[in-house]
């Protein structure tokens, strides 16, 4: 019974919480169709479907990497914001240890000068919380192409802006309106502009630039030069 009366509870805070969000947020989401359209969404599914096909065997080694290696699922899942201020679990292989937030918090406290780059930048050249394995699915970007199926669900687009968490639209200010307009990317501006050596305010600026400007050369601009972004790690931390 008070297992029951909790899940209740549970309920209506998540409720509560889904309802603030969008009073805060909804003189911003008018957006009725994320940019690209139908066209954009049919070459993500598209492509999808054939990544996800020809990469199962990369899937598969690295879930077994992963899995004997260190503690902890193979998936991470994290609450990100995406098209319309519309909430969703962005999908990645973990690459970080399971008690990664207690790490974190006794690094701060060792290390007090990195509290005030993460919350400027939200990133570590060298975070204390991620996995050998981890490191290298990091610099590689194999972090995150469990990605693929949120692009699948129409959670994300192949390209787009960055997918942030509820917190980090505070920072985005008049650029929040740009961001709702579309679905966050696995790849985009950002990955192919020097990624981590871009400061947080760059990285704003290259996803309003993203929306604004967008078309369908764009999109193919940047998935060219997401491969040897990739391949020579670029900004990778």
């Amino acid at each position: 019974m008070s297992f029951d009366l909790f899940r209740v509870f549970e309920t209506g805070a998540a409720v509560v919480e889904e309802r603030r969000f969008h009073e805060k947020y909804s003189p911003l989401l008018r957006s009725r169709e994320p940019i690209g359209g139908k066209v954009k969404r049919g070459v993500d599914i598209a492509f999808a479907i054939c990544f996800a096909s020809l990469c199962l065997p990369l899937f598969l080694g690295l879930i077994l990497m992963i899995k004997f290696t260190s503690r902890g699922p193979v998936f991470y899942g994290h609450t990100r914001i995406g098209f319309n201020g519309r909430k969703f679990r962005c999908w990645k292989f973990r690459s970080m240890y399971e008690n990664g937030d207690s790490i974190l918090e006794k690094h701060f406290r060792e290390c007090p000068e990195d509290r005030l780059i993460w919350q400027q930048e939200r990133k570590l050249k060298n975070d204390p919380r991620v996995t050998p394995v981890g490191a290298v699915l990091r610099k590689l970007s194999l972090d995150e192409l469990p990605q693929i199926v949120n692009v699948l669900t129409g959670e994300m687009s192949l390209i787009g802006p960055r997918p942030v968490v509820e917190d980090e639209l505070e920072i985005y200010a008049s650029s929040r309106k740009h961001y709702l307009r579309s679905r966050p990317g696995v790849t985009g501006l950002w990955q192919v502009s020097g990624r981590s050596d871009t400061s947080y305010f760059e990285r704003i600026k290259l996803d309003r630039y993203y929306v604004t400007q967008w078309r369908p050369l764009l999109d193919l601009w940047i998935l060219f030069r997401t491969i040897p972004a990739v391949l020579l790690s670029r900004g990778a931390h």
